[in-house]
């Protein structure tokens, strides 16, 4: 009769017996390697897995860590069968003052050369760590045996930020069980923004919010969905973008009112946002004049930002500069979706003149010579208001 464990054993022999997931994402690696270690203990079974806590602040913790990972290697299950070792959170395979210690520099050598040696019938090794030394033997190593998989943190200087966003959105939800329509989608990743904490957040209290319904739509988003700094301080460029005055007004004097707390905002920042709304309402402007944008789109109607995304999609990749800033397509489509539909309120003569008095605006509030607040408030209001038939 075979051993307890032993198909489940045969079964994954051919599978990389180590894994590396390492990374400045902390949210990634853990997520990714709770995963990971949930897989592998339902595929060998049995009950006597192994978590070491990993994370040192001195040569000493590390060293003890060390030692305990040897000592569970060597430890055959009590039960017979396999077992997974997770040697999580481990803080000293990066370069840092612990990792550089004499000591620990050279247990972490001669922990590669076991680990070459080892025999894995029935073993596998997990490992969870921070940023990690790629040029140590160890991390050499571990790639060779197995496999390495790295999270780095989103960015918004990462073109392709938006779509992992909304990939491990995706992800998430389907594990919920949930659906999601495409605009809720990106309206979702434009407000949370690069962070992935966040966003699985976000979408556990949109699973709730939902109830019985399997779609999450974008009014769901719209009343659960908490607003991150990013998206909070395009509020005013939204409200400019629409026209409303009175929204306008309160949507600025809250930011100004926060500015009074938060030393990292300033009217500059605010400016600069309503000039990169104003920027995209003029290329929207442009892209429908040259055909690219379907002037006539009903915005009412439930496909038209699949429509619109597949029109965008068609826009010559050279017809914009690659600066980022003056090329609508490097934009997060619900944001230029958006920048689309608020350029009907204004024609283009007046979002060409909206940019000269941006640019005086800027200008004055620079030579600090003003009071920054009424030189902000007196722009948005010229800008906004609308011209009264004589």
């Amino acid at each position: 009769m075979p051993k307890p464990g032993a198909t489940a054993t045969a079964e994954s022999a051919a599978k990389p017996p180590v894994a590396l997931v390492c990374g400045e994402d902390e949210f990634g690696v853990k997520q990714r390697a709770r995963q990971l270690h949930q897989q592998w203990c339902a595929e060998l079974g049995g009950m006597d897995h192994e978590t070491i806590d990993a994370a040192a602040a001195n040569s000493g913790e590390a060293l003890r860590s060390l030692g305990k990972l040897r000592e569970a290697m060597q430890t055959l299950p009590f039960f017979g069968g396999a077992k997974v070792i997770w040697f999580q959170n481990c803080s000293f395979l990066d370069d840092d003052r612990t990792a550089r210690a004499a000591a620990v520099s050279a247990a972490l050598g001669e922990m590669a050369q076991e680990l070459k040696a080892f025999r894995w019938d029935g073993v596998r090794l997990l490992i969870s760590a921070g940023k990690v030394d790629k040029r140590k033997a160890l991390f050499k190593t571990l790639d060779k045996l197995g496999r390495v998989e790295t999270f780095e943190p989103l960015s918004l200087d990462d073109r392709d930020w938006s779509a992992k966003a909304g990939a491990a959105a995706i992800r998430q939800l389907r594990a919920l069980k949930k659906d999601i329509s495409d605009q809720a989608l990106d309206g979702l990743v434009n407000l949370v923004g690069p962070n992935l904490r966040q966003l699985e957040s976000e979408i556990e209290k949109l699973a709730l919010y939902s109830g019985a319904r399997p779609r999450i739509e974008l009014a769901d988003v719209e009343v659960v969905v908490t607003r991150n700094k990013l998206a909070r301080a395009f509020a005013v460029a939204d409200a400019l973008g629409e026209r409303d005055l009175p929204r306008l007004f309160r949507t600025l004097d809250s930011e100004l009112w926060e500015m009074k707390f938060d030393k990292k905002k300033s009217e500059i920042g605010l400016l600069y946002g309503v000039i990169s709304k104003v920027r995209a309402m003029l290329f929207a402007r442009e892209m429908t004049a040259a055909g690219w944008l379907d002037a006539k789109m009903d915005f009412n109607a439930g496909n038209a930002y699949a429509r619109f995304k597949s029109q965008l999609e068609r826009v010559p990749a050279g017809a914009f500069p690659e600066d980022r800033r003056f090329n609508p397509l490097g934009m997060h489509p619900f944001v230029v979706f958006g920048a689309f539909r608020q350029s009907r309120n204004y024609t283009s003569p007046e979002l060409v003149r909206a940019m000269d008095q941006l640019l005086e605006c800027n200008r004055r509030l620079v030579s600090g010579n003003s009071d920054d607040a009424l030189v902000l408030q007196h722009t948005l209001s010229q800008i906004a208001r609308k011209e009264t038939a004589a």
